[in-house]
């Protein structure tokens, strides 16, 4: 667990230059051809979009996914707001609603859940509650290890939902605990909107990785590095992958 005293938020400077970086982070994945990626086993993709974002955001990824030969769907919610009314109840109603989209197909589980920043959070949630049905998580900018908030959009996300953004212990500790499946966080030092340090597990375990990109937080669903990383998890077998549940 990272130490809140030990964290600061993000730069000014990154922050600064995120949409910028996003800009240039867009454009080049379209100008750097992807070639040699792993073609997919046809199983089903889950994304759940980052805060005040919806499946628009993730338009490249989704569309390189679905070349590769996986079903790419949405999380079915729209914008990402936050969650609404009490966090326990929200997650059960979601949890259901991801198990809808999962089950539509039986051939395309077990699933795969990747969230970006707030929705990586929901994919892990969730998939500690369908461990079952879910073959891995991969998220991109998420800081599931925050003791506080060190993020740089804590008022995004009280004015959207409605609610503080407030971490105590107890959630903490859990938000940081992984899913009981192979588990890959794609992070940046660069990051401008929440601390990398909170992006990452800290001690090695052997069914979760921690992976540096560079870019920014707003564009890292367009980088190409990331696109590269997430390619090459889906194409794992699951036979092939970490071992579940070891902690």
């Amino acid at each position: 667990m990272n130490s809140s005293l030990a964290l600061q938020r993000p730069s000014l400077r990154h922050t600064g230059t995120e949409p910028l970086r996003a800009l240039a982070e867009y454009a080049s994945h379209w100008l750097t051809p992807l070639r040699g990626l792993p073609r997919g086993d046809g199983h089903t993709v889950v994304m759940f979009p980052g805060l005040a974002s919806d499946a628009k955001a993730f338009g490249p990824l989704r569309r390189q996914c679905s070349r590769l030969g996986y079903q790419a769907v949405d999380w079915g919610r729209g914008l990402n707001r936050g969650p609404e009314g009490e966090v326990e109840p929200w997650l059960d109603r979601l949890t259901d609603d991801i198990a809808e989209l999962i089950d539509k197909d039986p051939k395309a589980r077990p699933a795969t859940l990747l969230g970006w920043s707030l929705g990586g959070i929901y994919a892990r949630e969730v998939a500690k509650r369908l461990s079952c049905s879910v073959r891995q998580v991969i998220t991109l900018g998420t800081p599931f290890s925050a003791s506080a908030d060190h993020s740089r959009v804590g008022w995004l996300y009280e004015w959207l939902s409605g609610q503080p953004a407030r971490i105590d212990g107890r959630l903490s500790a859990r938000l940081a605990a992984p899913p009981r499946v192979p588990t890959t966080s794609i992070y940046s030092r660069s990051d401008g909107v929440v601390a990398w340090q909170t992006c990452t597990h800290g001690s090695p375990r052997p069914h979760v990785e921690d992976i540096e990109v560079p870019g920014s937080h707003l564009g890292m669903a367009w980088n190409p590095a990331t696109l590269r990383i997430v390619a090459e998890r889906l194409a794992r077998p699951v036979a092939t992958q970490p071992a579940s549940g070891a902690m």
